[in-house]
């Protein structure tokens, strides 16, 4: 902090003005800070609101020399790296709802920005801020309690009833994917993928591997665990390749022979004793080596590195082996096949000792990979995913996540609501007839919060390339019909109309909309809150030896420099 100056040329019945921050510090403040924090947060929504639903588009991101082409919120936000203060709470909620339910991560964002578009015009208009808060969190309360009641629990049916509305889910989160059409392929994949976990329900456990080249029909799940061959030396491609029910032994333990430390020095008396020191190391790693064959492992996979000498004993003895491997395919080899990594070979006890179905290593693509399948309890699979294109295979890795996450939430909470837009347009209609029976400022900001809900259904119609205006007309009108009988009503992206999407097996799990509104109403009212932004300047970083900083603050001088006499 300075203290106070007097004003150059300042007379005597001037009051000295005060500088409480440092010189270049930024200060904006009042309605015109809070409207421009609301454009930028509507700049970063025009940005991924055309990625919205079936037929939104993809964004090509060139950054650092990698292109990155994809149409998932939380990736694009993350890729865009943006650094406006209020705009970044845009990237926050998309990646809060990508960590808390996997999809709906552009919804959240075109939900707050839309929230805010209809709060600015009060804002404009002279209403204080916190009125509108208030009000928004009594609407975002109320369609909260509203959805949880609203939703329809799958649970309760025979598991393959149960198993064909999880693959509906999974269809309906790919279907906003780049590999839509690809969804009748991928679902079942997905589903098997989720199915085979145990309770936990750890996204650990399912391994992605991407191979490029083949078709994507040319993707398959592994019911066990698949990854790409280790580095490996001379004496490896003696070793079987392919092995039925093989035990299997995994290691942290280094098996090659280690040179001695750096100044390790060791004296001799005699010549022959130095014969002695060398056959001490080999009869060390060969006692290893020992033990592992004796527990009858016909396939040993160790996180460190297994040297040439020890390929080349485990070929002799038709072992194959692999080190190196990776901490996370480690873990799943073990869930797979019922092993436990050990850290010394003293204790090898049949206990720690798994096994699998059949073991192979197979060529995929331009690649090598070990596949563990038909393991007896295999709690873990592997998806392989083939393609063109590197970023195609990575816009299909990420599509499969969402669809992971969703049927993930299906799982542990059955319940769901119909997409589509159908859930907005109902919570819309509820919130305006709430908004009849309240007066005052509330009733026209809870009115503005039910408008902004029907920003998904419009947003969807004018990506598909539909007349929204005429879709939303028709939907308001059927939901407006008395009884439930248009509750459900959604777009329909396939006959450009509208349709009823739960008859439509149009489902989304209730946890992607509770997460998705309460985090754009959240959102907004942090955003609607602010209304001083400060800005310090960045302080000067010494160049070289330490050079002269600017004024006497911190760092008058350079670090190091001598005084100036």
């Amino acid at each position: 902090m300075m203290g106070g100056r007097g004003m150059p040329g300042g007379g005597m019945g001037m009051q000295p003005s005060i500088i409480l921050l440092k010189e270049g510090t930024d200060t904006s403040q009042g309605k015109a800070q809070l409207i421009s924090n609301i454009n930028a947060c509507a700049a970063v929504a025009d940005i991924v609101r055309t990625t919205l639903g079936p037929r939104g588009m993809d964004k090509l991101i060139h950054c650092n020399g990698k292109v990155v082409i994809s149409n998932d919120g939380a990736t694009i936000m993350k890729t865009l790296e943006i650094v406006h203060p209020a705009a970044k709470s845009m990237v926050d909620i998309s990646m809060a709802q990508d960590s808390e339910a996997g999809d709906g991560t552009t919804s959240v964002v075109v939900l707050a920005n839309e929230f805010m578009k209809e709060a600015k015009q009060y804002v404009e208009e002279g209403v204080h801020p916190q009125l509108i808060i208030r009000s928004y969190r009594e609407a975002g309360r109320l369609a909260i309690s509203k959805l949880k009641e609203w939703a329809i629990d799958i649970s309760g049916k025979d598991e393959k009833e149960r198993r064909e509305l999880l693959t509906k889910c999974a269809a309906t989160s790919l279907n906003s994917k780049l590999i839509s059409h690809q969804k009748d392929f991928f679902a079942p994949i997905v589903v098997d993928a989720v199915c085979s976990l145990d309770e936990d329900l750890s996204l650990d456990m399912i391994g992605i591997k991407k191979v490029p080249g083949g078709a994507l029909e040319d993707s398959f799940l592994v019911h066990g665990v698949a990854f790409k061959k280790t580095f490996s030396y001379a004496g490896f491609e003696q070793q079987p390749k392919m092995f039925d029910k093989p035990k299997v032994c995994l290691l942290n333990v280094e098996l090659e022979l280690k040179s001695e430390k750096e100044n390790a020095e060791i004296r001799l008396t005699d010549p022959d004793q130095y014969q002695s020191i060398v056959d001490a190391e080999w009869n060390i790693i060969y006692e290893k080596l020992d033990k592992i064959t004796a527990t009858g492992a016909k396939v040993v996979l160790s996180r460190l590195a297994i040297g040439d000498l020890a390929t080349q004993y485990f070929a002799d003895r038709d072992i194959f082996c692999a080190g190196r491997v990776e901490d996370a395919d480690m873990r799943r080899v073990a869930k797979a096949c019922g092993a436990a990594v050990q850290t010394s070979i003293h204790n090898l006890i049949p206990d720690v000792i798994g096994e699998c179905g059949a073991f192979e290593e197979r060529q995929i693509g331009d690649e090598r990979y070990n596949v563990f399948s038909g393991c007896p309890e295999a709690k873990t699979t592997t998806i392989v995913l083939r393609g063109g294109a590197e970023q195609f295979i990575a816009e299909t890795e990420r599509s499969i996540h969402d669809s992971v996450m969703i049927v993930r939430r299906a799982v542990k909470n059955s319940q769901i609501v119909p997409g589509g837009g159908a859930i907005e347009m109902e919570l819309s209609k509820f919130l305006r007839m709430h908004a009849r029976t309240i007066y005052g400022k509330a009733q026209l900001i809870i009115n503005s919060y039910a408008k902004a809900l029907e920003v998904v259904p419009r947003q969807l119609s004018d990506n598909a390339g539909f007349d929204s205006t005429d879709i939303l007309n028709r939907l308001r009108q059927k939901h407006q019909q008395p009884g439930d009988g248009g509750r459900w009503f959604g777009v329909d992206v396939d006959e450009e109309g509208i349709c009823d999407s739960y008859e439509k097996f149009v489902w989304e799990p209730l946890q992607v909309k509770l997460s998705a509104l309460s985090a754009a109403t959240e959102a907004c009212n942090v955003i609607l809150s602010v209304d001083e932004t400060i800005t310090n300047p960045q302080s000067e970083q010494p160049q070289g030896g330490g050079g002269m900083g600017r004024g006497r603050g911190r760092g008058g001088r350079g670090r190091g420099m001598p005084r100036r006499r």
